[in-house]
């Protein structure tokens, strides 16, 4: 156990590196929050709102293989390249769909299960006492299918699911009508999932967070880290807008832009941003009881203060280049086909990066070969539902208490091995 207080820079001021710096905070340390565009500006901003506890089950599970280049060439389907990105994407694509197994999606769904499996509970820890526990509200969550065969198509998901502990209720016709009238006729089947949460404002919930973790002491510095300084394997400052930020310890939760910072310290990370889109219907006409994922259009439609927000579609072209109009016009067909007559006052859109590593497994722990660089990055579609444990993970590490999740399946150490 840590007996003196030390100095933690977190670089990000998303939902992991929040939870961190608060978690740091309560074990008493001095905390300095670094981001170059200030707190929630990111992917905890446009997310889709789900505290998604069941979301265990990786994108890459068997068939992803075959299935993955005819939804590229098909208009109507939630998966996008940007072609002229595909050189740069294919190292990481061909590691990403190496893992696309019954063998790799279970291995996935284990690691995940710990990290995300009490996201509620989790989050209800983080917030107490911070004036954000208003943005948290336990729901149920639905899978929404065209009927029972089609649910059944994913039974390979479901099964993962259940090995792991998840129970759900099946509704079918009338019942899933009974539970909630608004859906398209076509959808006739749904799985609902209790215990699971919502955030009824992502970014305003982060940025209250942060708000809290100021009150309480802790800085908050907009710079863009650059680099980790390094004496004698050990990190002693962040070097942010050319001026080191001496600290004793260093967590790097900058999501995919964790990636730049990993290769400068000698760690070549294969992340790759899922660029994902949302669409927001404000004083939406009609609005679902619970968060829906509809599987056939692979989207999630969240009831949150003032709107319903649509999120999902990925789509791969880097973080350099703008949103496509392509995945925001699926979306908002989606949007009519899921919920016929939905209208809005107005109707927002954004696109994003999630973080996504090759294994679908988070980065989590200290560097083997650098003394005092912790990572906290790579949660792909779960960044806030997994974010909460994640901090509490890192700073038990930090303040030498013990956690109880076997870490060694999240080690960056597996990417300083020869291959990777």
């Amino acid at each position: 156990m840590t007996e003196t207080p030390r100095t933690i820079a977190v670089i990000g001021a998303g939902i992991v590196g929040v939870s961190t710096a608060i978690w740091l905070q309560r074990d008493g340390h001095r905390v300095i929050l670094i981001d170059r565009k200030g707190p929630a500006q990111e992917t905890s901003f446009g997310n889709g709102g789900i505290l998604a506890s069941c979301s265990i089950v990786p994108v890459t599970v068997p068939g992803l293989f075959l299935k993955a280049p005819r939804m590229l060439f098909d208009p109507n389907q939630p998966l996008f390249l940007k072609w002229g990105y595909l050189p740069k994407l294919a190292p990481w694509l061909a590691k990403y769909l190496s893992n696309a197994s019954a063998e790799g999606a279970s291995r996935a769904a284990a690691a995940l299960a710990p990290i995300v499996g009490d996201s509620l509970q989790d989050h209800l820890a983080l917030a107490q006492g911070t004036g954000a526990e208003k943005w948290i509200a336990p729901s149920d969550y639905l899978f929404v299918y065209n009927d029972r065969a089609h649910f059944q198509d994913d039974a390979f998901g479901w099964e993962l699911r259940r090995k792991h502990g998840f129970a759900w209720d099946e509704l079918e016709g009338q019942a899933f009508r009974d539970y909630d009238p608004i859906f398209a006729p076509d959808l006739q089947f749904a799985a609902r999932l209790k215990d699971h949460g919502r955030i009824l404002d992502p970014g305003q919930y982060v940025k209250d967070l942060v708000g809290h973790f100021q009150a309480g002491g802790g800085q908050l510095v907009r710079a863009e880290a650059e680099d980790i300084v390094r004496d004698n394997g050990r990190a002693i400052a962040v070097r942010a807008a050319g001026q080191n930020i001496a600290c004793d310890a260093v967590v790097v939760a900058a999501g995919v832009w964790s990636g730049p910072l990993m290769k400068k310290l000698g760690l070549n990370v294969q992340l790759e941003s899922e660029r994902g889109y949302h669409i927001e219907f404000w004083d939406a006409s009609v609005m679902p009881k619970s968060p829906v994922m509809v599987a056939a259009r692979k989207i999630v439609a969240t009831p949150m203060d003032g709107r319903l927000r649509l999120a999902g579609v990925v789509e791969f072209g880097g973080t350099d280049a703008g949103a496509s109009d392509a995945p925001l016009d699926l979306m908002r067909k989606s949007a009519e086909a899921v919920f016929p007559g939905l209208k809005a006052s107005k109707v927002t859109h954004w696109m994003g990066h999630r973080p996504a590593p090759a294994d679908s497994i988070p980065v989590i722990g200290e560097l083997p070969h650098i003394k005092g660089v912790y990572t906290g990055f790579g949660h792909h579609h779960i960044g806030l539902t997994g974010g909460p444990k994640t901090g509490r993970l890192l700073a038990q590490l930090i303040s030498g208490k013990q956690p109880n999740v076997d870490l060694s399946a999240y080690s960056p150490a597996r990417y300083t091995k020869a291959g990777h």
